[in-house]
């Protein structure tokens, strides 16, 4: 497992702990004692960390390389009944943008999400997570069949930004992600949109709008990440934790300023820590928010989700 720089002191304990034990293993001497003292150590000091996570932490504990995708999620809360859909019927299939069937238990949902890699190789497939305009279109393809059949949306967000390339831009890469976010508000079935990693800028809200929004407790949902706020302001990366306190970008804080519904707790340490936990905790939170959608009628779900973003933000007459 690898460690960020403020995890390091749980590293050295772990360590010391294991060589503990493999001293107990090997020889004839009682280290019970000892390794009692050390894990009530690693306890305390865990708990110590990740009880006062900064907002950049919780960044970098949000791209962590052994956190969890959209893929992982949705194979492990779907299983066999999960089949992947491709393709925009108009340019190509975006890597970078997943989507497809599943269900969990005898319900039918449409999942959408960012993909990442998990090695230099998966990370260029999927284009880092970052998806062009046809990825954008696939993800509309996706929902107003799923609108068509009375299928409901789960969108897993886990994206740095959309795309800026040159030939994003050609493709319309604006365009895509507005048309998005015009006819998500429009859907007639529930829509429900989880932040599993990082939620940047408008790559994030192109299948952002949901009737309800949760993010996991170590994510961030920001117009803009800390390292590019850092240097347009400071014209430097050497802010950027000044940058993600200022953003106020974490879950407990789009909760307090009500932009999102709820937050999913995650295990000590992050959804890395124990990967079938969490893949149980979303689950569970999908089920029970579409549990209070589903006997609304389309067009009280429609009025509702306008009625919420109408609601964002503070206006002055």
């Amino acid at each position: 497992m690898e460690y960020l720089e403020f995890e390091l002191p749980i590293k050295d304990l772990e360590d010391q702990l294991q060589k503990c034990k493999v001293i107990g293993e090997e020889s004839d001497v009682d280290v019970t004692e000892t390794c009692k003292k050390i894990e009530k150590k690693l306890a305390e000091t865990q708990k110590d960390i990740y009880k006062n996570l900064t907002a950049w932490q919780r960044v970098q504990l949000s791209r962590h390389p052994d956190r969890p995708y959209t893929l992982d999620y949705i194979r492990a809360i779907c299983g066999s009944s999960w089949l992947e859909l491709h393709g925009d019927r108009s340019f190509k299939d975006d890597k970078a943008m997943i989507g497809g069937l599943g269900k969990i238990g005898d319900q039918s949902f449409m999942f959408i999400g960012q993909q990442k890699g998990y090695n230099t190789k998966t990370r260029q497939y999927r284009n880092f997570g970052m998806a062009n305009p046809e990825g954008y279109r696939k993800a509309l393809r996706l929902m107003k069949s799923a609108e068509k059949f009375g299928i409901p949306v789960v969108t897993l967000l886990d994206t740095p930004g959309a795309y800026p390339g040159l030939e994003a831009e050609e493709r319309g890469q604006g365009e895509a992600i507005a048309r998005n976010i015009l006819e998500m508000t429009r859907l007639q079935v529930p829509v429900i949109t989880i932040v599993i990693g990082e939620g940047a800028s408008g790559g994030a809200l192109g299948i952002g709008v949901g009737d309800r929004v949760l993010m996991l407790e170590n994510t961030w949902y920001s117009v803009i990440s800390p390292e590019s706020c850092s240097s347009i302001l400071w014209r430097s990366w050497e802010y950027k934790e000044q940058a993600a306190e200022a953003l106020k970008l974490t879950a407990a804080d789009m909760k307090k300023l009500k932009l999102v519904d709820e937050i999913i707790k995650e295990p000590l340490g992050g959804a890395h820590r124990d990967r079938e936990k969490t893949f149980k905790s979303v689950s569970s939170a999908i089920v029970k928010n579409y549990e209070g959608l589903k006997n609304l009628s389309p067009k009280d779900l429609v009025e509702q989700r306008m009625d919420k973003y109408a609601n964002m933000g503070v206006f002055k007459g």
